[in-house]
């Protein structure tokens, strides 16, 4: 029996969750069972791993880019024609907005039989100018149909797509974004890893994780670390960001404007997340939308209490005064509330830390993910 292929399409490879789970599905489906191929747009941290995939075939069109710019868009698109017609897979699978609408078209005019894109959250978002909402509604909406299955991150992004008239019910099917369950075991604070960053040993440290890009809504997390500094005055807090992109320059400017230096650290990208998370207090994420974001089950894996905004999927992880405290984006003040909660009270913070990592079960497990993926493909290839 001949395998399967099946030929992933994404942009960018950022050090994002949607990128990392999407190099993780090309390097261990089954290789006995299916032959594995992936296209990306050029120029992501993650370029290098993808190319150490043993037995898959990595290609990157130029165009492909997450900016929507009409000539680039059109170069995207002829490439990835061009590129499915070369490598002849049986299935296409698509992630994220851009790469969605443009490889899902291109698989069609491709003849390629079965075409699946998962969202990992949406294009459109209810802080976009009306007119560019819609937009981004309508692509998806005469993109749907092509598609021979929709997943979804999270059941509230199933809702939020069938609200907008995107697809039909039947068409969608919940997989959820996995971590390595196993590397967040909740970590002793490690001494060491204070001093990498001049952290005094008795000093409470909040994080978060994201790039540098309006929806991760940073300068929210940096006003809280500033009315946390005025509340505090006779503790040390410490507010670290991992992360990098082009808004770097104006948080530098926000940081100084209120001497915030000592205060919020911002660290890049970073591969020592667990160790990170152990000397961690409390996780907050300040992000304006999201699909399933893995780094609030990372910092739940780890036993952290999650303070975040009350969007998408992640409604359906943190329970509000069980596991951590959900707010409404830009409820600044609400968020520094809670987190003061949190930071005057260890005894709390670390009961709902517990039961977090008791919620963190095996649905969000990286290599089940990858199994049901699988099954999908399998199953609806025979079908077709």
């Amino acid at each position: 029996m001949s395998k399967i292929k099946v030929c992933h399409i994404i942009t960018k490879l950022e050090l994002g969750g949607a990128q990392q789970n999407t190099l993780y599905t090309v390097g261990h489906l089954d290789a006995d069972k299916f032959e594995r191929q992936l296209i990306a747009g050029r120029g992501g941290i993650l370029d290098k791993e993808a190319k150490t995939i043993e037995e898959a075939t990595v290609r990157f069109a130029p165009g492909l880019i997450r900016q929507t710019y009409p000539w680039a868009d059109a170069a995207g698109f002829f490439a990835l024609i061009s590129l499915l017609r070369e490598l002849r897979p049986d299935i296409v699978h698509t992630h994220s907005s851009k790469a969605g609408i443009l490889g899902r078209w291109a698989a069609r005019l491709a003849g390629v039989p079965v075409i699946i894109h998962t969202f990992h959250g949406f294009g459109f978002h209810e802080f976009q100018p009306w007119p560019v909402r819609m937009l981004f509604v309508l692509l998806e909406k005469i993109t749907a149909p092509l598609s021979t299955r929709l997943i979804a991150v999270s059941a509230d992004n199933v809702e939020k797509a069938l609200a907008h008239g995107i697809g039909k019910r039947s068409q969608y099917l919940v997989i959820r974004s996995g971590i390595h369950l196993n590397s967040y075991n909740a970590r002793p604070a490690s001494p060491e890893k204070k001093r990498e960053f001049c952290i005094p040993q008795d000093a409470r440290v909040i994080l978060t994780v994201g790039p540098f890009k309006p929806q991760k809504n940073l300068r929210d997390f940096i006003e809280v670390a500033r009315r946390v500094r005025e509340r505090r005055k006779n503790s040390f807090d410490v507010f670290l960001v991992v992360g990098d992109g082009t808004q770097r320059p104006e948080l530098e400017s926000l940081i100084a404007a209120n001497k915030l230096q000592d205060s919020v650290k911002l660290l890049g990208w970073r591969r020592d997340i667990p160790d990170l998370f152990g000397i961690t207090d409390v996780f907050v994420m300040t992000s304006l939308w999201e699909g399933l974001p893995r780094s609030i089950l990372e910092a739940m894996s780890s036993g952290l209490p999650v303070i975040a905004n009350a969007v998408d999927g992640v409604k359906e992880v943190v329970q509000d005064g069980v596991t951590g405290y959900l707010v409404k984006p830009y409820d600044v003040g609400t968020m520094t509330e809670r987190l003061l909660s949190l930071l005057d009270r260890p005894d709390l913070a670390k009961q709902m830390g517990e039961q977090g990592k008791k919620s963190i079960d095996r649905q969000y497990d990286i290599d089940y993910m990858v199994r049901q993926q699988e099954e999908l493909y399998t199953n609806l290839l025979e079908n077709k």
